[in-house]
């Protein structure tokens, strides 16, 4: 499984990661994901917490990570992976 070794948050509901293998490319959240368990990434500054847990991007206070594998195939097959 791939794994996340670098995170940053690059804009507005956008980061930017990069796996183990070197595959990289932007994660963008529409505001349209930003319900449920998401909704605590509308602050801005909560955003940017964004850090790695085991190789996957979490944030603080028990949020719900991402998935690292459904993250990079959607990166390699289209260049950036957009949460809707």
């Amino acid at each position: 499984m791939p794994r996340v070794v670098q995170v940053d948050a690059i804009g507005p509901l956008t980061l930017f990661v990069r796996f183990d293998d070197g595959i990289a490319g932007p994660v963008r959240f529409e505001e349209s994901a930003l319900r449920g368990v998401f909704a605590h990434l509308r602050d801005p500054a909560y955003f940017r917490r964004a850090g790695i847990l085991y190789g996957a991007v979490s944030w603080p206070d028990e949020m719900p990570d991402l998935a690292p594998d459904a993250m990079h195939n959607e990166i390699v097959a289209n260049g950036e992976w957009v949460l809707n």
